[in-house]
């Protein structure tokens, strides 16, 4: 079996790729909607809704259980790794996404108390997520690994 056959054989790493990709598709489109334009930085930006993240981890633990058991290690590294991203996502992350909003804003009021090149780019914003983002995000990796559990043939 060539390497790119392994690869795609791979159904761990093929659910938590297609859930990373369909989330970010769903964000882009979801702030197109809201928008009313689409904004191709949404793709392959953090933040928004679902959280990709969110999403690829849970696919990933999802796929570990029902390929290897729940009682297995891989399993257990896998859903201590997606708590781990989806608590950071609500926390730290979300938390300096407030920041970034509230340091966008002191700049464009007195932007003249700033200097230096650190400050010619606004700060990014969509950094975390919210508790219901990180939600819809799980729920849709969830799904993902279900559904590829049936292509693969581990399921059904």
């Amino acid at each position: 079996m060539t390497f790119q056959e392994q690869l795609l054989d791979n159904y761990l790493l093929i659910s938590a790729l297609l859930s990373w990709f369909v989330a970010q598709v769903c964000k882009t489109a979801i702030d197109a909607y809201f928008n009313k334009g689409i904004n191709w930085e949404r793709m392959t930006g953090s933040g928004g809704m679902p959280s990709s993240h969110s999403s690829t981890v849970v696919a990933l633990a999802t796929a570990a259980g029902i390929s290897y058991g729940v009682d297995s290690a891989i399993f257990a590294v896998s859903l201590v790794f997606a708590v781990v991203v989806m608590y950071d996502a609500t926390g730290v992350r979300r938390e300096t996404g407030k920041q970034a909003v509230i340091l966008n804003r002191l700049l464009l009021d007195n932007p003249f108390a700033w200097t230096g090149k650190e400050f010619e780019k606004k700060l990014k914003e969509y950094v975390g997520h919210s508790p219901l983002q990180v939600l819809m995000g799980a729920i849709l990796g969830l799904a993902i690994a279900v559904g590829m559990g049936y292509v693969y043939g581990y399921l059904g």
